[in-house]
C-alpha cells in the first residue's frame, strides 16, 4: 500500500517533522490545523473565522490528496476556551451539515496564545465520484 504525504508548506511541518495530511490506501489523515489565514499570513482574532480558515486548509489538503470534505468520517476539535464552542458551530455546519462526521471536542491549551482552535480530520474515500 502506497503512502503519500501532503504538505502545505507551513514552517511548522518542517520544524516538527509532520505532514499536513497522510494518505494510506483509502484513508486520509489530516493533522491538527489551526486558523491561520495563509492569504494574509495572519491569525484572525475571531474564533469563528479561525474555524473557517482551519476548515479551508483541511479542505485544500483533502483535495490535493484526492478526497473531498464529504469523505470526512471523523473530526477532533481542540478549543482553548469552552465558551467559544457556540461560536464555531456555524463554520462546522456550513462544511459538515450534510456529512455529519463523528466528532470529539476537547478544551486544551494550544502552542501559541493567538491560536484558539485546532481541527484534525480523518477521511475515507467513497467509491464513485469524489464528494464535495
Amino acid at each position: 500500500m502506497t503512502r503519500r504525504l501532503i504538505s502545505t508548506g507551513s514552517p511548522f511541518e518542517a520544524d516538527y517533522a509532520y505532514s499536513r495530511a497522510v494518505v494510506q490506501g483509502d484513508w486520509c489523515f489530516v493533522a491538527g490545523t489551526t486558523g491561520y489565514d495563509y492569504t494574509t499570513m495572519s491569525m484572525p482574532e475571531d474564533v469563528g473565522e479561525q474555524a473557517r480558515n482551519a476548515l479551508a486548509t483541511i479542505g485544500n489538503a483533502l483535495r490535493e490528496a484526492g478526497f473531498g470534505m464529504g469523505d470526512v468520517v471523523r473530526t477532533v476539535v481542540y478549543l482553548t476556551d469552552a465558551a467559544d464552542h457556540p461560536a464555531i458551530g456555524q463554520a462546522l455546519r456550513d462544511v459538515f451539515g450534510h456529512v455529519r462526521p463523528a466528532n470529539t471536542t476537547v478544551v486544551s491549551a494550544l502552542l501559541r496564545p493567538e491560536m484558539k482552535i485546532e481541527i484534525e480530520a480523518t477521511a475515507l474515500r467513497h467509491p464513485g465520484p469524489q464528494r464535495p
